[in-house]
């Protein structure tokens, strides 16, 4: 699947792994439970953590494919993204 399509999907539900961060207590791996313009909610080890988009890489397992996104580049809110990414 191109990068860009993939960019346009629902993320919550998606398994999401923070593979990137200054913060090494910001990498872990879940699933996405929520998500604002520059956040996602991740279910993980039974809590949830708010980690943010920017600063972050991240890898989304998608109909069995792994795909690396820059928060950066998904920091929209999410109804907005599906139109801002051609």
């Amino acid at each position: 699947m191109d990068k860009r399509d993939f960019m346009r999907q629902e993320f919550i539900g998606l398994d999401i792994e923070v593979v990137e961060s200054a913060c090494p207590g910001h990498l872990l791996r879940g699933k996405v439970v929520d998500e604002t313009k520059n956040m996602f909610a991740i279910s993980c080890q039974g809590r949830e953590r708010w980690i943010p988009k920017s600063g972050h890489e991240f890898v989304f397992t998608y109909q069995g494919e792994r795909i690396r996104v820059p928060g950066s580049a998904i920091q929209h809110r999410p109804e907005d993204r599906i139109k801002r990414i051609r």
